[in-house]
């Protein structure tokens, strides 16, 4: 075996990082990824994937190029812009500092954060309006009102219940950004009430995960208003009116009753099981990571059947 000689290195030539720096380094480039909640891209992707049944579009280049936009660039442009006003509230919240529920940045980094997420935007604007022209302009103008409607200081729907929850809406312009990048049909009126409606749920169960955090800083959510038990019965409503329409506009009886279970499990959650009780950050978790499992698991047999690509 041929021996090593490991000579001395000059100390002038030491390009060696400061630990401490690098530590800083890795902390903020942490920060900036779980700014972009990795554990709502599957989600996201599973909207993106919804107007598409049964389209061949996996040669595509604008597909995968759509794909990539609606994990990390708009989950850091939502999530980031919503990570930015929150400070105080996060210092409190137990789910925050995770790649599933988001950052819980210094005052440093968030302050860095707008021109981050400005550039890691430009590219995709760069490149979509090249394949499918100008008008993805106002693709991003409507993305970027929504989430300012959402978020901004004093007048934002964020601490407006239930104006936060009517603000999910906006979640169908990822359905809007699917049908133009890949030139399919825009969905059915029926199929946009559907999204919706899915956001809106969403959207209150994070809320009731955040409901101590939320009430301890004095924000205002449509879960604080109403306690955490209301809360969890208008996610039942929410999900029984999902399954009636998805079963009757689309006889999708497969995916109706996949929404029926959920409106029956919230409603033995308040009545058997946890009622009024907070969630432990490990349930928050494996709850989390149970959806994403559905969502991942669910899109092929979604794609295949092109469940709510056309009324019946």
């Amino acid at each position: 075996m041929a021996s090593v000689v490991l000579l001395p290195v000059p100390a002038a030539a030491d390009t060696t990082l400061d630990p401490a720096v690098s530590r800083t380094r890795f902390s903020d480039l942490t920060f900036i990824l779980q700014s972009s909640r990795p554990g709502l891209w599957l989600t996201t992707i599973w909207f993106y994937m919804l107007p598409l049944g049964r389209m061949h579009v996996f040669a595509n280049g604008a597909f995968w190029l759509g794909v990539a936009y609606v994990c990390f660039p708009l989950g850091l442009l939502l999530y980031g812009w919503n990570d930015y006003v929150d400070f105080e509230t996060d210092q409190l919240n137990p789910r925050k500092g995770s790649f599933l529920f988001g950052a819980r940045g210094s005052r440093e980094q968030l302050r860095k954060l707008p021109a981050i997420i400005a550039m890691v935007q430009a590219p995709f604007v760069i490149a979509f309006c090249y394949l499918r022209g100008w008008h993805m302009l106002l693709w991003f103008g409507g993305t970027v009102a929504a989430a300012a409607i959402y978020n901004w200081p004093r007048y934002g729907f964020k601490a407006r219940p239930p104006l936060e929850i009517v603000n999910q809406a906006g979640y169908l312009l990822v359905f809007l950004l699917s049908s133009w990048l890949n030139r399919a049909p825009q969905l059915s009126l029926a199929a946009m009430a559907f999204g919706a409606m899915f956001a809106m749920h969403s959207h209150i169960f994070g809320e009731i995960m955040d409901l101590e955090p939320d009430r301890d800083t004095g924000r205002s959510t449509t879960a604080v208003v109403i306690g955490r038990v209301r809360a969890k019965l208008l996610i039942s409503a929410f999900l029984a009116a999902e399954s009636a329409l998805v079963f009757f506009s689309f006889h999708a009886p497969v995916m109706s009753g996949f929404l029926l279970a959920s409106c029956l499990w919230f409603l033995a959650d308040v009545t058997f099981f946890w009622s009024a009780r907070p969630y432990s950050t490990m349930q928050m978790r494996l709850a989390m990571v149970a959806w994403n499992a559905i969502a991942v698991s669910s899109m092929p047999w979604i794609w295949s059947q092109a469940s709510l690509t056309a009324l019946r």
